[in-house]
């Protein structure tokens, strides 16, 4: 029989079922020689589970909560209650009791202990679980110990902890509950550290918050701690937190909050000397369990105890190196592309289809290794300018990187793996070939070739099946790269990127107004993502034309029979006319469609109904083509404008000719950037068809369960299961669990093979005190309501909102008709958000860091997309 008491001296390895993650880890902590824990023991899982057999209302009751999604809060909330009720109203047996009076005895009937819970699915590896069970501290006396034993079992069943195991899978009857029982601290000052930077993925950087007094003013958030951050034993930043309470324990058990004096307030909570001798504790503690920790730790009598250290779960792998001996560097495609999700194996395999760089995978996501590049003179160039389009920060990152003259010395020499992107040889001629002919025919002539190539591919592809489908497919690769870097649309590019640069330095060093090209590119015709976003309106305005169809698809329609149903009511067949005319034209795009795992529109399309309900809503009928219309007027006059002030200025005459012949260039070219992928997920869409038909073969026979289970198969290994009818289900198994894990990861814009990742921090100089910087998009300044949105689908927008989101892409183009400004967190000048937003005239800042987390839903903010940040003002 297992034991209902355990010292941590007693607890080893192999001890996780029994005494839990943290009491695990408190047995582990209690073997580094050098790291003082309070002593202590730990009441097992075995305690746990002799004391809730054979109650029947709690078994009845778990059955309830077993059923239950995340997003049923009230009923989690609800049978939670009971649940912990039921527990509440346990006694345990005579044996147990005599174990834990045992156990208390070795300490004295004086001393005082911290409680806290230990559940089996807590402080692990992969999920932390940390603060979803509770802690009860400075408890005296055999039966109130005994009270807190029961109440953390209970406090197994707290909503947050209900909601947590469900979203991460766990079921809830087979997570057992440990308690630790640990001789009490009388904190002067304690704190949590992080041996890794648990927000950036730096691994060579270690955070440390500290307060006064008890932890718990610090995780319960009444207090801003100091934070220090050390690296390779040198402090190398701290922040002093105004700290006015500090949480004591009192005499006869239980805490007490008291106001810090004045002189405390504002003074450091631990001297340097004490920093770095913690950090070298936690860096100790790292070296023994193998992985970067979040430690919780205190200070009595210049002593540091440690309380408790686990795993941090939120760091980002580090690409694997090819070679131990010499950093890498990685930087993330995703960031470049606009889509930081996490990308299915077979995603990934069709992204490097259409790569001209060697890529590497980790967490999910792609990078490019760009060591070589950085040690070519060359390279480095070509690095900074691409990235200052594509992404201010990443170059911010890549800049702190040349700026440490040792980091560079060290890198290894070789072959670059980022060529010169759309900025080739040909692309250049063809560039200078546009700029002479300034005929938007050009664009039509390009179009016309890929639209008869797509259709030629789908028609063959359609007549192939089993291996010689997707042997045509590999083969095919060659034709979509020609097509994507094809140097004549890419020279249209260029000529648009160039113009656009060089009206803005030209106009602001004649005129002194900054950023003009947004006013020009307002409303431009060549925008295939504009005409998408038009295109979706005119399906909004045939919807509200019909009262029964827009009550149908407010009502959840599911996409089975999505049609099937709409045309049985009043309007239907012209509503269905309608959505299927812009599915034929766009149903291959949809949220993060470079990813060819993703849903279609076509395929899903109750996707867009959020889209159109906000879109009828916000808009009047047609209201999208006079607003259209009007961005074109406005780009016209201010030509007129800037023309007319230009003659007027000595040499102006030739300085308007100059500029009127550049406004005619930006306005035909600069909207066709969104072509390219427009055709490469045309053609994905042929390839998906095919691929799925394949799947479908293979769920027939039984190979797989679902045709989406080749999603996480690599296009190769699905190549081979096509070929052999066989597959490792638990390679797809370990797969799915890894993504939804992977989910949850931020990935970071750059990282070395040290787990270090560069500050990308961008200051603005003409920043307000407390606005939170970014990229300056698209001129303007507005303030709104702020309008948190992480999907696409759940966008419920009103006129005048600020759009606040981490990226967007294509897919969110109509959204752009109803808000009137952007913020992201991922972005540059010639992305997507940046594009669209100048195209519409609404301003816009990209780049802002954890804009998602800082900014909440509703408050009030002013966007400066002239200067770059956003500030907060209030609270709606």
């Amino acid at each position: 029989m297992q034991p209902y008491v355990l010292s941590f001296q007693e607890i080893d390895k192999t001890r996780l079922m029994v005494v839990g993650g943290k009491g695990l880890n408190l047995g582990e902590l209690s073997k580094i020689d050098g790291i003082k824990v309070p002593d202590g023991f730990c009441i097992t899982t075995e305690a746990y589970r002799k004391s809730i057999e054979n109650n029947h209302e709690l078994e009845v009751l778990l059955d309830k909560l077993t059923e239950l999604k995340a997003h049923d809060r009230n009923q989690i909330s609800q049978i939670s209650k009971e649940v912990r009720s039921a527990i509440e109203n346990i006694r345990i047996s005579k044996e147990i009791e005599d174990e834990i009076s045992k156990a208390l005895a070795l300490y004295g009937d004086q001393q005082a202990y911290a409680i806290r819970s230990s559940a089996t699915a807590e402080d692990l590896p992969h999920a932390s679980f940390a603060g979803q069970q509770d802690t009860y501290l400075n408890i005296k006396g055999k039966d109130k110990i005994i009270n807190s034993i029961i109440n953390c079992w209970a406090s197994l069943y707290t909503d947050r902890a209900v909601t947590y195991r469900i979203q991460n899978g766990f079921d809830h009857k087979k997570v057992l509950l440990s308690v630790v029982v640990q001789k009490m601290v009388m904190s002067e000052v304690s704190g949590i550290m992080f041996t890794a930077d648990p927000m950036t993925s730096d691994r060579k950087t270690l955070s440390i918050d500290a307060g006064f007094g008890l932890g718990e003013a610090l995780v319960s958030g009444l207090v801003n701690p100091d934070i220090y951050k050390v690296q390779k034993g040198i402090i190398v930043g701290k922040t002093i937190g105004a700290q006015k309470l500090e949480i004591r324990p009192t005499e006869d058990g239980g805490t007490l909050e008291l106001e810090i004096e004045g002189n405390r307030q504002v003074g450091q909570a631990l001297s340097d000397q004490q920093i770095l001798y913690l950090a070298a504790i936690g860096k100790k503690i790292e070296a023994y369990f193998g992985s970067p920790q979040d430690i919780e730790w205190c200070l009595f009598n210049n002593e540091f105890y440690i309380v408790q250290s686990r795993s941090i779960t939120t760091l980002f792998p580090i690409p694997e190196s090819k070679d131990q001996h010499k950093p890498r560097v990685y930087m993330s495609i995703g960031h470049t592309q606009m889509m930081t999700d996490t990308i299915k194996p077979l995603g990934m395999s069709f992204f490097e289809f259409i790569s001209s760089a060697k890529l590497d995978k980790a967490g999910g996501r792609v990078f490019a290794d760009i060591t070589h590049d950085l040690s070519s003179a060359v390279g480095k160039k070509r690095l900074v300018m691409a990235t200052g389009k594509q992404d201010l920060l990443i170059q911010r990152a890549i800049k702190t990187l040349l700026e440490d003259k040792a980091f560079m010395s060290s890198l290894p020499r070789g072959k670059r793996n980022v060529q010169g992107g759309i900025f080739t040889l040909s692309s250049i001629m063809e560039t200078i070939k546009v700029r002479r002919r300034n005929d938007p025919s050009i664009i039509e002539e390009i179009l016309s070739g890929f639209e008869k190539e797509v259709r030629e591919i789908d028609q063959q592809l359609s007549k192939l099946s089993g291996e010689e489908a997707l042997e045509f497919i590999r083969k095919d690769r060659d034709k979509l790269l020609a097509m994507a870097y094809d140097p004549r649309m890419l020279g249209a590019i260029i000529a648009g990127i160039m113009v656009n640069d060089s009206i803005n330095k030209n106009v602001e060093k004649w005129l002194g107004e900054k950023s003009i090209a947004d006013i020009l590119s307002k409303s431009v015709e060549h925008n295939v993502t504009t005409k998408m976003g038009m295109a979706l309106c005119d399906v909004a305005d045939t919807i509200r034309k019909y009262p029964k169809i827009l009550e149908y698809i407010s009502n959840e329609p599911d996409d089975e029979n999505f049609f099937k149903e709409m045309v049985k009511l009043p309007g239907g067949k012209e509503t269905s006319q309608a959505f299927k005319a812009f599915l034929d034209k766009y149903g291959m795009r949809c949220p993060g469609e470079i990813d060819i795992t993703k849903d279609r529109f076509e395929e899903k399309p109750t996707q867009l109904i959020s889209i159109l309900l906000n879109n009828i809503r916000v808009l009047e009928p047609g209201e999208h083509i006079a607003k259209f219309e009007k961005g074109k007027q406005e780009a016209r006059e201010k030509e007129v404008e800037v023309i007319r002030q230009l003659e007027k200025m000595p040499g102006g005459l030739k300085k308007a000719k100059k500029i009127k012949k550049s406004i005619s260039l930006l306005r035909n070219f600069i909207g066709c950037r969104e072509y390219p992928k427009y055709y490469i997920v045309r053609r994905y869409q042929v390839y998906k068809k095919a691929l799925m038909k394949e799947a479908g073969r293979l769920v027939d026979k039984g190979v797989i369960k679902t045709c989406e289970d080749i999603f996480y198969l690599y296009f190769d290994e699905f190549c081979q299961v096509v070929r052999n009818n066989k597959v490792d289900c638990n390679v797809i198994e370990t797969r799915k669990s890894d993504y939804v894990r992977y989910e949850k990861l931020t990935p970071p814009r750059v990282i070395t093979s040290e787990g270090f990742v560069p500050p990308t921090t961008l200051v603005s100089g003409n920043m307000p005190k407390g606005a939170i910087s970014g990229i300056p998009v698209s001129s303007g300044v507005v303030e709104g309501r702020a309008r948190v949105v992480l999907s696409v689908n759940d966008a419920k927008l009103e006129e005048g909102d600020i759009l606040v989101t981490q990226f967007t892409d294509p897919s969110w183009t109509p959204l752009f008709v109803t808000i009137k400004g952007l913020v992201t967190e991922v972005g540059g000048f010639t992305t997507h958000g940046a594009v669209i937003t100048r195209e519409y005239g609404l301003p816009g800042v990209v780049g802002v860091e954890n804009a998602t987390k800082l900014i909440m839903d509703g408050q009030r903010i002013r966007v400066n997309g002239t200067e770059g940040y956003v500030e907060i003002l209030n609270e709606e």
